[in-house]
């Protein structure tokens, strides 16, 4: 039966309930890679619940982060911040009425997202649209106080990638050496 978990994920904190298909039970501040409606992210675990239905669930848990995953969250991290320096020198630069308040890099390594305090503009889509090709990643625009979730990473782990050589057990396969079932 499936585990459900409290997971905190991204920069502003979002709390979801995540299941674990495999059954496991992942201790409070356990660092994991969760399967969101964003993509892949890392996230912490606050609490473990009662089992919970996976189509009630925000995600999935897929697994605990490696000494690899942390490897590569601060290389992405080394990005992001490059990428924030740019965004708001581009804004200072241009002297637009907004605050960027943060960049978040997803753990699916395409997926760059801009918080913002203040409105868009097209001169605003114009910066994130050079930054985008500029970090090589696909980066989608948020303003500051947008809660919806939308988005998604790469299809790894799921029946949609299993005819591009992934299986389809649902524990990070897009990540070398991560899943048994990859196909090489």
């Amino acid at each position: 039966m499936a585990q459900s978990h409290l997971v905190r994920v991204g920069v502003m904190g979002n709390v979801g309930r995540f299941y674990s298909p495999d059954g496991l039970i992942y201790p409070r501040a356990a660092r994991v890679i969760v399967r969101s409606g964003r993509g892949l992210e890392t996230g912490h675990v606050l609490l473990a619940e009662d089992d919970l239905p996976p189509d009630l669930a925000d995600g999935v848990v897929l697994r605990r982060m490696t000494v690899e995953d942390e490897l590569l969250e601060a290389r992405q991290a080394k990005n992001r911040d490059a990428a924030y320096a740019a965004c708001a020198e581009r804004i200072a630069r241009a002297g637009l009425p907004v605050v960027l308040m943060d960049v978040e890099h997803l753990f699916d390594g395409q997926t760059l997202l801009f918080y913002f305090l203040g409105e868009s503009s097209d001169e605003l889509e114009a910066i994130t649209a050079e930054l985008t090709e500029l970090y090589e990643a696909q980066v989608q625009f948020r303003k500051f106080t947008e809660t919806l979730i939308e988005g998604c990473g790469p299809a790894c782990g799921t029946e949609a990638a299993a005819g591009h050589g992934c299986g389809t057990c649902a524990t990070g396969c897009s990540l070398a050496g991560a899943c048994g079932t990859r196909k090489h």
